[in-house]
């Protein structure tokens, strides 16, 4: 007796029909350069010469957190420990956190003026603090930009003043950015980056308003840091997080605080709105269900080795189609995990296979079943009817 096995293909799920008209989404920005990914994937939202050379301006004050910040994961340093102000520091112009020379200041307060109050005397009182001198400290901020694979950036110093080899990308603040927040997430460190979504902060009586404008109003907006020198014109790296999905944001040369603005509140909607994550299966969740061909069960469930979860903007959506394929019936014995098919993700001719496995075990029949169920195949046929999933 021959038994025939046959390739069974077919259309598990197309979202939205093929008559359907939808424009694709057209984002672009006034900002000279711009970088706009997905934190949890990686993935690229928008781009504009994210590659070209720009200055940092305030915005290096971000890889200056990050230095503080792992030294207090490394336990080197904490909190509570004080560094002197120096007269260098004291004197420092621009934004400032109003510190005296020669008193004693927190590692906590420091994080606060650079942070909200963007105090590039707090940050180099920091610097001095930690290395020495401010430049002993740039050398550390470059260690880890190129640890971190920053390949386009070089700190001269710890605030983002003005300097000729003072040069980085939106791609790189977005590389920094990304790995601040991974390295340091606020449920293990919540005195850390949480202080980058602080509103306020007042230093030797003098309240100064946190300049990031996303924090006043964007939805999920929790950081991190705005820019300018008349070099760079006005820039900000901003970050959010909505119904569990991040996006982390670089944007630079606008010409005015009122553009920064509006465009940075703007374009992070506009990402939350055009790119969502769309949850198909999850983990041992049935994608469909195989004929089991003389087992002690009739079917078997075809599952993934991990979620399917997709990361799509509403084009993508729109093309993606998702099928199926197996030899059915499948022949017991069968062991969970056995692989039986393959699920192909197609976006637009862009196409992965994953692995498709068996649910759980089916052990073969006994003698007398496989005799009788073989007796009823030659009979009646095997019914096997393709199903669509909903």
């Amino acid at each position: 007796m021959t038994l025939k096995f046959w390739a069974r293909s077919f259309l598990v799920l197309t979202l939205f029909g093929a008559a359907t008209s939808v424009f694709a989404t057209e984002i672009t920005s006034p900002a000279k350069q711009a970088h706009v990914t997905d934190f949890a994937t990686g993935k690229v939202l928008f781009s504009k010469d994210a590659d070209a050379p720009m200055k940092p301006a305030s915005m290096a004050k971000i890889m200056t957190i990050f230095v503080a910040f792992q030294r207090i994961a490394d336990g080197q340093l904490g909190m509570d420990d004080k560094f002197i102000v120096s007269e260098k520091a004291w004197k420092k112009g621009g934004s400032r956190t109003f510190l005296e020379v020669g008193k004693t200041v927190s590692v906590r307060e420091l994080l606060y003026g650079i942070i909200v109050q963007s105090g590039n005397d707090a940050a180099i009182v920091l610097a001095e603090g930690i290395s020495g001198t401010e430049n002993a400290f740039a050398d550390e901020m470059n260690f880890w930009a190129k640890k971190i694979g920053m390949k386009n950036t070089n700190f001269q110093n710890s605030t983002g003043w003005p300097d000729p080899d003072q040069t980085t990308t939106a791609a790189d603040l977005n590389i920094m950015t990304s790995e601040l927040i991974r390295r340091f997430p606020a449920n293990k460190y919540p005195n850390l980056y949480p202080i980058f979504a602080e509103r306020e902060y007042t230093y030797n009586k003098i309240s100064q308003p946190n300049r990031n404008p996303l924090i006043y109003g964007s939805a999920g907006a929790d950081g991190l840091k705005t820019g300018y020198t008349k070099e760079s014109g006005y820039g900000l790296v901003g970050s959010a997080e909505r119904d569990g999905q991040r996006v982390i944001m670089v944007l630079n040369g606008m010409t005015s605080m009122k553009q920064r603005s509006a465009e940075a509140r703007r374009l992070m909607d506009l990402m939350f709105r055009e790119f969502k994550i769309y949850r198909f299966f999850d983990k041992g969740q049935p994608v469909d269900q195989a004929n089991v061909w003389l087992g002690n069960a009739t079917k078997i469930d075809l599952v993934l080795d991990e979620p399917l979860h997709l990361l799509l903007s509403y084009q993508e959506r729109r093309d993606l189609k998702l099928s199926v394929q197996w030899l059915d019936p499948v022949p017991a014995p069968i062991l969970a995990g056995d692989q039986l098919g393959t699920l192909t993700v197609d976006i637009n001719g862009d196409s992965r296979k994953l692995v498709l496995r068996a649910g759980q075990d089916i052990p073969v029949l006994g003698m007398f079943d496989r005799v009788s169920a073989a007796i009823k195949y030659l009979i009646f046929g095997a019914s096997v009817t393709p199903s669509i999933a909903k």
